[in-house]
């Protein structure tokens, strides 16, 4: 049981952060704070330990930022074209 490693809080928060980023780009707003924040605590997961936890997360997390800015983009482009 000694060897088990133990995966930290800030892993697992970037890994769900990074699952619920797959929703919360369609809304910005909510996208852009979930995604960075999954984004900041992988980065500071995988200084300390490395796991596929984290792994995932940053992953993840540079998916939905990059969905969430096409999708701010689109809608700023959508919202021009009726002007």
């Amino acid at each position: 049981m000694e060897n088990e490693k133990k995966v930290s809080g800030k892993s697992i928060a970037s890994f769900v952060l990074g699952l619920v980023g797959i929703i919360a780009w369609l809304l910005p707003l909510v996208g852009y704070p979930v995604t960075i924040v999954g984004l900041v605590l992988g980065c500071l997961a995988r200084k300390t330990e490395k796991n596929g936890f984290n792994f995932t997360g940053i992953i993840l997390s540079i998916i939905t930022l990059i969905l969430t800015l096409g999708n701010s983009c689109l809608g700023v482009i959508l919202q021009l074209s009726q002007m």
